[in-house]
């Protein structure tokens, strides 16, 4: 996706889940991609960009399921990913790294929140727990 249709869907990423986990994981990927080369940058690197990428994978893969119960536990899946995903964030935020652009680590930390938000509550309407 190009640099202006990635801008152009934002707007509309704020209702669609689909997309905005796809520009979440755009965006933790270049995070991922300012971090200092050492060592436990390297491992929270890797987990934040497994956990991260998980997110919208696991939503997209919902939607070639077979049954009900079989797309909740994709999001459910997405749900974790997300978790997890703030877990690291956090730790990055945390860790006082000389040169990190930390409001880029704190918003992408707030659309992590957010998006864990939307997986909660289709969760929710799901299970007609709402």
């Amino acid at each position: 996706m190009s640099k202006r249709k990635t801008q152009s869907h934002i707007s509309k990423g704020k209702t669609d889940l689909k997309l905005r986990a796809y520009l979440f994981s755009l965006r933790t990927i270049k995070l991922i991609n300012e971090l200092p080369n050492k060592r436990v940058f390297w491992v929270i690197g890797d987990q934040l960009l497994r956990s991260s990428t998980s997110i919208g994978a696991n939503i997209v893969e919902a939607k070639s399921s077979s049954s009900k119960r079989e797309f909740i536990k994709y999001y459910e899946i997405s749900l974790k990913s997300a978790n997890e995903t703030k877990y690291w964030l956090c730790l990055l935020r945390d860790s006082d790294i000389e040169g990190m652009d930390q409001r880029a680590v704190k918003n992408t930390l707030q659309e992590a929140v957010e998006i864990g938000n939307m997986l909660g509550s289709s969760l929710l309407t799901m299970k007609g727990k709402r």
